[in-house]
């Protein structure tokens, strides 16, 4: 498989991708963010606790 080849690949799977695609509604939009802001907590807690731990221990 060429250059050309795998560059018209690539724009026909781009097309195909934008033509599935759509944009949220409010309520999916909400939980997204919900979730993203769970995980951030979740690593911030994390890494937290591992700068903690690490001062306690004298690192």
């Amino acid at each position: 498989m060429n250059v050309q080849e795998r560059f018209d690949q690539f724009v026909k799977d781009s097309k195909r991708v934008l033509k599935v695609s759509r944009k949220p509604d409010k309520a999916e939009y909400i939980e997204f963010a919900k979730v993203t802001a769970l995980g951030v907590f979740v690593i911030g807690i994390v890494g937290f606790v591992i700068v903690l731990i690490s001062q306690l221990i004298g690192l």
